[in-house]
């Protein structure tokens, strides 16, 4: 894989080019800045930024009264590679707070197509209905061991609206739900996002995360998607770089609160 050129890529299709993660958000580019305006519920933030030391304070204004009248909080994704190298700094001065660092990790879709199967006993099932949306809530809540409602809302619109875009799946040992994840299908683009990947306590180390990407690659591939993106905490990183995953930069969400 050619680091600097799929990063480039990435760059260019999933943040400069980015599209509305549904039907009733949009997507604005004002300067050098492009903003997502989620609808109902969805993600408000802004997506990439090519600035400079002379403009980046009056673009970081500018974000925060545009977001202000529209009564949205919402996030500035810095990557690592983003200019100015101080922009981090500048809008913690500007009033944002940073969330944990995670990494940026890309892999070929064509080397996760391996036969993994789960444990003997999971089965891993599409969520395509109000009882499955309930099941990957209550897997997604014992992994993470925090509140699954905005993945209840998530899922609820996100089926409604745009079903073809989304991937989500629950993995069931008999009736109970043990594991969780989802996939964002972005047409156009050359990258398939895996996002949401927990695992039970008890569950844990017996490949069900590994079951659930190459599930989520099968799926990739069919439709088209080279890639297979995901932001990777530091407790996954080690397994996804096991995995063929690549590090191309970091990504930290700096979180405006009006």
């Amino acid at each position: 894989m050619d680091h600097a050129a799929v990063l480039a890529l990435y760059d260019r299709e999933m943040r400069e080019g980015a599209r509305p993660e549904s039907s009733d958000a949009r997507v604005e580019k004002a300067g050098r800045v492009v903003r997502h305006i989620g609808g109902h519920g969805g993600w408000s933030g802004v997506l990439w930024s090519d600035l400079s030391a002379a403009d980046a304070d009056a673009a970081i204004a500018e974000q925060i009264a545009c977001f202000g009248r529209l009564g949205h909080e919402f996030e500035w994704k810095l990557y690592g590679h983003d200019r100015p190298a101080d922009l981090g700094r500048r809008l913690v001065a500007a009033g944002f707070t940073p969330d944990q660092e995670e990494t940026l990790m890309v892999g070929e879709t064509s080397d996760q197509l391996l036969d993994v199967a789960p444990p003997e006993g999971v089965r891993i099932v599409p969520v395509t209905d109000r009882a499955g949306v309930e099941l990957m809530v209550e897997a997604n809540e014992k992994a993470f061991g925090r509140d699954g409602s905005w993945l209840r809302d998530l899922l609820h619109a996100r089926l409604a609206r745009d079903p073809g875009e989304l991937v989500a799946l629950v993995a069931l040992a008999g009736d109970v739900p043990v594991s969780s994840a989802r996939m964002e299908l972005l047409p156009g683009t050359g990258f398939a996002g895996l996002w949401g990947g927990g695992t039970v306590e008890g569950w844990r180390g017996r490949g069900l995360y590994r079951a659930l990407i190459a599930h989520r690659a099968r799926i990739a591939a069919e439709r088209g998607y080279r890639y297979l993106q995901v932001d990777a905490s530091d407790q996954s990183r080690p397994i996804l770089e096991r995995l063929g995953f690549r590090a191309l930069s970091t990504t930290t969400p700096y979180v405006y609160a009006h």
